[in-house]
């Protein structure tokens, strides 16, 4: 999909009816790199056909794999000796291609990786990656924009402890750990479920780990892994994403292929705004029949409200009775958005990692930028609170996020339009 494209979007729309989700963008790219710890073809299922997945696919060609795609399914055959360098033009615009230091490091012994991009959503420095790693005997050094680890003699385990329970922390330091001598601890990890899904697939290949889904992860090396077929988790952030574009109007919205179980905190916000949820396995429905209320959210680590969903937290703050505090604990640039929905005519007053939301009964269009990829979501939903047309731009955002963004809305009764987006003017001297 091109990022010229603008989509169109008609406003006063009401969600209804079923959309199903397919697998976690934030899972699916990992357990693409976890393939590369062991030669031979593994085969990673229900993906999401999504930019990224695209762009970690050519990661991994480069670094001397083949990797073809065959419906939800993505092969990726992993030759012995693997390449050892990721390169910029990639990393710069895949910020989770940093997931291949771990394994890289842990197969090859060496490993150049340039400095990670993606979404402009505040700093997410790689100071933790680069300690564990140390301590598992990495000697790592930085040039020309490039993160070098080495460990000639291989990586041993380790005791680490991670300042911050930070997601790709603890995936790099996962895929490093299950092929180093010896026992690797790590403790304060990350909880999400894209960690438990990494593990589930590193245990399938071969691999022994206790305590996924909990704080601490205990790794006891092997020499060798075996490469394996592993279907990816459902992605609870565009699960939440149909669960509060419901909300926000006043619709009724069943989602399936995501567990209920992931959005739990979520749910629980979409209730207390006065919606009912009925959750089944694997599926749930979303039904509001009036004006939400207002409602505080806080992010938080899993098992806490995520951060990814804070944008729609938003949306449903605009359009509620009442006013709400949103707080942001994670990424200090999650706001960047406020500003294109404040164009949309919501009353929003931030100040510092906190943003009051004082909620109105209807919304105006305007065109809106996405500044990222769940910015550009919030924004969707909040113009089909709007009146009129809204248009939104950079919607390649969108597109590395979330699959079937206009179809699906459309499905669920959105008039809604993806367009090219006209030239911009130019100007000159005269």
């Amino acid at each position: 999909m091109a990022d010229v494209d603008v989509i169109q979007v008609l406003g006063g729309a009401r969600l209804a009816g079923e959309v199903h989700v397919v697998g976690a963008k934030n899972s699916a790219l990992k357990l693409m790199a976890v393939a590369l710890l062991a030669p031979g073809r593994s085969v990673v299922g229900n993906i999401p056909r999504i930019t990224d997945i695209a762009i970690m696919g050519e990661v991994l060609r480069r670094l001397g794999c083949t990797v073809e795609y065959s419906g939800d399914e993505v092969s990726i055959d992993v030759p012995e000796e693997t390449g050892t360098e990721a390169d910029y033009d990639l990393v710069r615009r895949l910020r989770a291609s940093i997931c291949v230091l771990g394994p890289l490091l842990a197969r090859r012994g060496f490993v150049r990786v340039a400095h990670p991009g993606g979404d402009a959503i505040g700093s997410r420095g790689l100071d933790m990656h680069i300690d564990g790693l140390a301590r598992m005997g990495a000697e790592i050094t930085g040039e020309h924009g490039f993160v070098i680890a080495s460990a000639p003699r291989g990586l041993r385990g380790a005791t680490i402890w991670l300042d911050f329970p930070s997601v790709g922390a603890t995936e790099n330091l996962l895929m490093a750990a299950v092929l180093a001598r010896g026992e690797t601890v790590i403790d304060n990890v990350a909880r999400e479920p894209e960690i438990v899904d990494i593990c589930d697939m590193l245990i399938g290949m071969g691999a022994h780990i206790e305590g996924a889904g909990t704080s601490t992860l205990r790794v006891q090396g092997v020499t060798e892994l075996r490469p394996v077929r592993h279907a990816t988790i459902g992605d609870r952030i565009v699960g939440g994403t149909w669960a509060f574009g419901a909300a926000m109007t006043q619709g009724d919205v069943t989602v399936t292929g995501v567990d209920p179980a992931h959005l739990e905190i979520a749910l629980d916000k979409v209730i207390t705004a006065g919606g009912l949820v009925e959750t089944r396995a694997n599926a749930f429905r979303v039904h509001m029949d009036r004006r939400p209320n207002a409602v505080d959210v806080v992010t938080l680590p899993f098992p806490g409200f995520p951060t990814d969903l804070l944008p729609l937290a938003i949306g449903l703050a605009a359009v509620s009775e009442g006013s709400s505090l949103v707080t942001e604990n994670i990424f200090d640039g999650r706001f960047m958005f406020v500003n294109e929905m404040v164009r949309l005519g919501a009353d929003i007053r931030t100040d510092g990692h906190h943003a009051v939301v004082q909620g109105r009964e209807r919304l105006s269009s305007a065109p809106v930028r996405a500044t990222d990829i769940r910015a550009g979501a919030g924004l969707a939903m909040a113009a089909l609170c709007a009146d009129g047309i809204t248009e939104i731009s950079h919607v390649h955002h969108i597109d590395r996020g979330y699959p079937d963004f206009v179809p699906n809305l459309r499905a669920l009764g959105v008039k809604i339009e993806r367009v090219a987006a006209p030239e911009e003017p130019t100007f000159t001297f005269q």
